[in-house]
């Protein structure tokens, strides 16, 4: 008897644990079985003890089948799952991309997914381009971009950049960020390359052309369609500054020159005026020499004898006439 009733307790047991299986996973068969995607009982069963949710698998596996994708596997959900993925936004990524024409497979979106990039919004602007400011407006004091023609005039430009996701480059390839760089600097190398201001205020589509012609988007997640010049303002006549810059400094530098010839030229006045000293100092020096020279000379000089010889013999013949 007591056999009897375990058994029966047993039974109760197996019976109240199908209902409740059949209670919690019995609907989301249903749906699976209506809808064609194979999911079976057991399969539902078995998810919940790999800790996995059936309600998401089984909704995304739906979207799925019912849009015509019926190559990706549960298994491969089921995975994604498993992996930290967003399996719901990749379903709707995937059958977006199928509606616009866009070649996009499970693996890629997956992968992308995985990388942390969104790849439902990466669908939706490869569909409908997204515009961005150049530069980003967000950015710290800075608004326009400020480039220099060759004549020396600034110039400030705002431009749109309409660009479109590149999906087979979305996994490793440069930001949006990268982008607006890219463009930035192409924008101030256009500017820089034109002999005039006035060429660029008569066409901006100068800049557009050779900024389209770098390929800036090589290696990057976007595709550029478009680049247009939104404003352009004139700015400072750095050229002008420049110049008067220059001709005042050589200004400073003709006055230092001429100073420099003033001092060399004091400088040498007064070399000549203690020349001058010098040559008079020795002038006065040999002027006191003559009469000691006029005194030798007399005294050493023979015709100065001869003729005080002559004196002395006329004085004595007239003495001996007397």
């Amino acid at each position: 008897m007591t056999m009897f009733w375990f058994w029966m307790i047993v039974a109760a047991a197996g019976v109240i644990g199908v209902l409740l299986l059949l209670a919690r996973y019995l609907s989301l068969w249903l749906q699976a079985y209506v809808t064609g995607t194979g999911i079976k009982l057991l399969t539902l069963f078995l998810m919940s003890l790999r800790k996995v949710n059936p309600e998401v698998i089984v909704r995304s596996k739906v979207m799925a089948v019912q849009a015509g994708l019926t190559t990706i596997s549960t298994n491969a959900i089921e995975a994604q799952y498993l992996a930290g993925g967003d399996v719901p936004r990749i379903m709707l990524a995937l059958i977006s991309a199928q509606r616009a024409n866009i070649a996009l497979d499970w693996d890629t979106a997956a992968a992308i997914d995985l990388a942390g990039r969104d790849i439902l919004e990466a669908v939706q602007i490869s569909v409908n381009p997204k515009v961005i400011n150049c530069p980003i407006q967000e950015s710290e004091g800075l608004s326009t971009l400020d480039g220099f023609a060759k004549d020396g005039i600034q110039l400030k430009v705002r431009a749109l950049v309409t660009v479109r996701t590149n999906l087979l480059q979305l996994v490793g390839g440069a930001t949006e960020a990268t982008v607006i760089a890219r463009v930035g600097q192409g924008i101030i190398s256009a500017i820089g390359a034109c002999g005039s201001y006035r060429e660029i205020l008569a066409d901006p589509g100068i800049i557009s052309r050779q900024v389209l012609a770098q390929g800036l988007d090589s290696q990057t997640s976007f595709e550029i369609v478009s680049i247009d010049i939104a404003d352009i303002d004139i700015g400072d006549n750095i050229g002008a500054r420049l110049q008067l810059d220059q001709a005042n400094a050589d200004i400073r530098i003709a006055l230092a020159f001429s100073e420099k010839r003033r001092a060399m030229a004091v400088a040498r006045q007064q070399e000549m005026v203690a020349l001058t000293k010098e040559h008079e100092a020795q002038l006065v020096l040999e002027e006191s020499k003559i009469p000691s020279a006029v005194a030798f000379a007399f005294r050493d000089n023979p015709l100065r004898s001869s003729r005080v010889r002559g004196k002395e013999k006329r004085s004595y013949t007239n003495q001996s006439r007397i």
